[in-house]
């Protein structure tokens, strides 16, 4: 069986970033897939389940209300390995043109307080599996150490 395109990149170069993860036609329409990596693999500890799954609860909030995306967002969600997220945004779009973007999903991450969204027995499969101190922390350390300023081979798998 031939490689998915996801595992034909190296994972030991990889680092933290926003990555052009495939672009898939549907319709008339061009889905993008973004590799969202917030730790870098095989090197750094993977998120715990808690924090992950808070991550994805407001980043998913956060994107399907958002005033220009929302309408373009079709999923959020969190890698298999715990190491970043996928993001699929109907249209044809480079990693550059959502940096803003994923400023402000995290700055919303990391600012958030309350109670999360949808972490009720009636609104999630695994409510209690939750942790939004972690969850803040990681958002504040992807925005410092990787979107703030972010360079050029970060937007750019490796070769």
């Amino acid at each position: 069986m031939e490689k998915i395109t996801s595992f034909t990149i190296d994972h030991i170069k990889l680092q933290p970033g926003i990555y052009v993860s495939r672009k898939d036609k549907a319709g008339d329409s061009v889905v993008t897939t973004f590799d969202i990596r917030m730790t870098s693999p095989n090197e750094e500890p993977v998120m715990n389940t808690a924090e992950l799954h808070t991550i994805e609860h407001l980043a998913a909030t956060f994107l399907r209300n958002h005033p220009e995306f929302g309408s373009k967002m079709l999923y959020w969600g969190p890698m298999g390995c715990r190491t970043g997220n996928y993001l699929l945004l109907i249209g044809d779009y480079e990693s550059s043109d959502i940096v803003p973007l994923m400023t402000e999903t995290f700055e919303f991450i990391r600012d958030f307080e309350g109670e999360v969204p949808g972490a009720a027995a009636k609104d999630c499969g695994n409510y209690l599996d939750m942790n939004l101190p972690m969850a803040k922390y990681l958002a504040g350390k992807f925005l410092k150490e990787v979107l703030y300023d972010i360079k050029p081979d970060r937007l750019v798998y490796p070769q």
